[in-house]
């Protein structure tokens, strides 16, 4: 099998990070479980938030998880797929509105005619 950037997680890795820091993993899990916890937004909702955010953040660990649970949480191909787009949007939109620091900075150059 050839190697991927992205190796699988196996239960000998997740083992190896739990041994390698099992106060954090356990505050971790902790803070998980409290936040994807039924609140005022559905559970639902909330892992279409996540799936959105894996996508901004480019995690494929997150987007795999998350879409998984956003699935077993009653979401379809159709919301999950809308998350994303709102996800793009923003991620664009991020770069659209930065441009501002841009243009000010060329606004501000001495080299600027």
């Amino acid at each position: 099998m050839e190697p991927t950037m992205y190796p699988p997680v196996t239960k000998a890795i997740a083992q190896q990070r739990a041994e390698a820091a099992p106060e954090a993993l356990a505050a971790f899990k902790a803070f998980s479980a409290a936040v994807f916890a039924e609140g005022a937004l559905p559970k639902k909702t909330k892992q279409l938030i996540a799936v959105a955010v894996a996508h901004v953040t480019q995690c494929p660990y997150c987007i795999k998880g998350h879409t998984e649970a956003a699935l077993k949480q009653g979401a379809t191909q159709a919301e999950i797929m809308e998350a994303i787009w709102v996800a793009a949007e923003m991620r664009a939109g991020g770069a659209y509105a930065h441009s501002t620091l841009a243009l000010d900075t060329i606004n501000h150059s001495q080299t600027h005619p």
